[in-house]
Formats: structure tokens, sequence, C-alpha cells
């Protein structure tokens, strides 16, 4: 008894969501505290779901001819005081490095914050000719940022994990088909794999990168009514072109300033899976990320324990021949009823239960992990009946995430509509903006609450014919709300 209450989740998700996530990151086996603050040990359960995305993604990256590659940790400060040309306001978060041994350093070297500075000036080197574009390159690593206070696992962190692509194309046209291409496989990666419906938008000028022409982002409502910025794809113009001197050659042989983008997730995307799907039973994972899609559990009595474990085998060897990621549990030490708190607590998404009977009447008794349902399958064509269920699995899923976002995006037509509105029930209010940064302000001094995006097409006509704080004509929609 003393073990299952161990592994059991105690915090409440819908009454106290911050330590109810950490618990769930702690017990399910996700990560560990680090013992300097701001980072965290990552363990092989939770780096699973990171290499199950990074693999989707990855695949996604290369048909379309990007390339991976990789660049130093460290950065020479000169490379990012160049950067500094376009890019204001990383100082701060940067971490750096003034000895090696017991040598101090001619020049100090930056943990990368981000590798704009490393990599545009061998974007400018390998570019000479038209035919050089489009040039793709995308690398997976970690960056440093010195700016988490409360470390909080995936979410808030000064290390953490994300992939950054980076182009050059010819022209601004091509270069935006690539911002929205990327956009477009962040919104599937969330909507496909991980069952979480977005927003897609632009960042309002204030707030898109630091010298970019365009910055595109997907939000993710969570279960506290805050937004997560999912993933951004930036369409950064001729500015790095121009502070790194990234040209080519064209047909006529005049040099032109390349175009440029990058484009990112990072294990955010791990955080927002966990909180949006999770709950007091433990973790909760879409069938694309989970570590173990499917765990088989013989049930026995001494009587029978022979025929029901090689019965059970049977079908774990068909399920890994068909490509399932299956968990035979045939533990002797372990009772059935502690076996199924624990790959509860675990999230993996469906549990298949076998005993005399199912052997008997060659059965299966398939347990969904979401809800607990329970159906009696035919043994034969196990592959195909257990891929119906994963997929009834991934819809009660996003149909739940679904449900949470089209019930909390709400208008308002006043500064006290928006307060009172996101004061009450978070989620995104949507209303008309001048596009001043100022009238952001009394919201975001009020409640803390921002614009975390515009419609994504320019032309879009405002919902509102006046701006909500100021009164001023409308130049587009704002969507403001509290975010991690």
């Amino acid at each position: 008894m003393s073990g299952e209450q161990e592994l059991g989740i105690t915090e409440s998700k819908e009454h106290n969501i911050g330590e109810w996530y950490a618990e769930v990151v702690q017990k399910a086996n996700l990560a560990d505290y680090a013992p300097m603050g701001g980072f965290i040990i990552t363990r092989p359960r939770g780096y699973a779901l990171w290499e199950n995305l990074q693999r989707t993604l990855d695949g996604w990256y290369k048909d379309t001819d990007v390339q991976n590659a990789y660049f130093p940790m460290l950065i020479p400060e000169s490379y990012l005081e160049k950067e500094k040309d376009v890019v204001e306001g990383f100082d701060p978060e940067v971490a750096w490095v003034t000895h090696g041994g017991y040598e101090e350093l001619e020049e100090r070297l930056a943990v990368r914050p981000t590798s704009e500075s490393i990599i545009a000036p061998y974007l400018s080197k390998w570019i000479r000719s038209h035919r050089d574009l489009p040039l793709r390159v995308n690398q997976w690593c970690s960056v440093c940022r010195w700016e988490a206070t409360e470390t909080k696992p995936f979410f808030r962190t000064k290390e953490f994990l994300w992939q950054e692509g980076h182009t050059a194309h010819k022209d601004h046209d091509d270069a935006w088909e690539e911002t929205e291409m990327r956009l477009d496989q962040y919104e599937r990666i969330y909507e496909e794999k991980m069952a979480i419906p977005v927003l897609k938008g632009r960042k309002p000028p204030h707030d898109k990168f630091p010298g970019a022409h365009t910055t595109t982002t997907v939000e993710a409502l969570m279960p506290d009514g805050k937004s997560v910025q999912g993933a951004t794809s930036h369409h950064l113009g001729t500015s790095f072109a121009e502070a790194f001197d990234i040209t080519y050659a064209d047909e006529n042989e005049d040099d032109k300033l390349a175009h440029t983008t990058s484009w990112g997730i990072s294990w955010r995307a791990i955080g927002a899976l966990i909180m949006t799907h999770s709950d007091e039973q433990g973790l909760v994972v879409p069938p694309a990320l989970a570590q173990e899609q499917v765990v088989v559990v013989p049930i026995w009595q001494e009587d029978n324990k022979d025929e029901v474990v090689e019965y059970a085998a049977e079908v774990a060897a068909d399920l890994d021949d068909a490509g399932y990621r299956v968990e035979l549990d045939d533990r002797e030490e372990r009772n059935p009823g502690f076996k199924f708190n624990e790959w509860e607590l675990n999230g993996v998404p469906l549990r298949i239960e076998i005993g005399p009977h199912e052997v008997e009447d060659e059965e299966l008794t398939m347990v969904h992990r979401p809800d607990g349902e329970n159906v009696v399958e035919d043994r034969a064509d196990v592959a195909d009946t257990v891929e119906d269920h994963l997929d009834t699995v991934y819809a009660k899923l996003y149909a739940r995430a679904e449900e949470n976002l089209e019930a909390n995006v709400r208008e308002a037509e006043s500064r006290e509509e928006i307060l009172g509105t996101i004061g009450q029930h978070g989620g995104y209010v949507k209303c008309g903006w001048c596009g001043d940064e100022d009238c952001e302000d009394p919201i975001k001094e009020a409640i803390a609450a921002e614009i975390v995006m515009v419609p994504l097409d320019r032309d879009e006509e405002p919902i509102h014919d006046e701006c909500a704080i100021c009164g001023d004509e409308a130049e587009e929609t704002a969507y403001f709300a509290k975010t991690y």
C-alpha cells in the first residue's frame, strides 16, 4: 500500500495546477531538478517524448530539403556584437565563458542564446550564386538564456532543448513561403501528433523577433487559461543579410541581398503536452509521442499462469512485429492493480488486460488511458484493432482540448471588458486594436496579460471598428491572454 500511495498524484489539477504539474513531471519520471537553479535533469521517459517529437519533425524537414548541421555552442563576443546591429536585448540573458582551464581567454565566449550570429557568417561564406539558393540548414541543440527565476520543467529553464532552422532565399516571396511552410509544420505537429489545437497568427510589431520583418506563431491554450507560445517562424527580410553580408550573384551576375528566415520549436512543447492532457492519475500522452503506446498486462492465478503469460506474450510479439511500441508487463513481484496504476501514471495510451477468460474466449480487454473506457475485442487482427483504439484515444484527447479552446475565445470592446473577461475566465480575448504598443500597457500592468498574436492575414478586417483601449480607429484584431 505504501508503494502505491507514493506512486499516486496528490495535488489537484483544477485547484493547484502548478504543484500538480511539478508532481506529474517528477512522479512520471520525466525530469528531476538539477542542483543549479534553473536547470533540470531530463530522465529517459521525458527525453523519449522529445525524441519522438524530434524524429517526426526531422523527417518533415528533410522531406522539404532541409539539411541538419551543427554549430559551436560557444560564440565569440565579436560575433555577438555584430548581431547587435540587428538584435538588442539579449545581453542580460547571456552566460559568458571567460577562462579556459587556468587561462583567461583573450575574447569572451557566449554560451549561445540563439545562433544567428554564428550561422549567418557561414551562410555568407557558402552562398555565392543564385544557384546556391534556397539554402536550408537546421540544428538540434540546446541554448542557454540566463533569465529563468522559478524553475518550471520544460516551460521555464535556463538551458533548454530546441531546433533552429535557418534559410536563405533569393527574394521576399520565397522567404515568406518558407516562413509559412514551417509554421504549418508546427501547427501540424501540435494538432496531428500532440492532439492540441492551436491558433496561428503574427506577433504584434513590438513583440516580433528583433530585426525580423514578420514573426509568426502558433499559440496553445492551457487548462488554466494561459497561452503557450508553441513555436515561432520568422521572416527576417534582409536585416541579417545586411549585417552579415549574405549576398548572391543573380542571373545577370549582379550582387543581391538574400532574404533569410529562422524558425524553431523548443521542449516547451513537451510542457504544453503534459499540462494539456494529464490528470490526477498522472501523465497522459497521445499515441504518436508515447514511449510505450501499448502495455500488455497478463492477470493470472497459479493454476493458469503459463497459458495466460504465453497468450499475452504472443499478443505483444504481434504488436511489436507490426511496429508498435509495446511493453509486456509480466512482473511477478507486482500485482495487477499496482501495474495498472503505474502504467496510468506513466501515461501509456492503451492497456490490454489478459486473464484466463480472455485466453479461453480468444479475446482482449482494451482500456483507454484518458477515461478508463474498456472494450472487449477479438484476438484476431490485433494490430488493426489496436490502431483503431489508438486513433480513438487521440480523438478523445483532441476533442477535449478543442472544446477547451473553443469555449475560451471571447470578444471585448473596452478595457474594462478585457480585464474582467480575462480576470474571470482566462483564455483569449480578441478586440479591435489601433496598433499602438502603449495600448497594451494598461492590460499588462493590471493583470499581466498581453497581446499574444494578431491575425496572420494582414488584410483581415479588425473585429471591431474602434480600439478597445483608446477608442481610436482599429487597424487589426488583437488577441490578449496571460502567458507562460
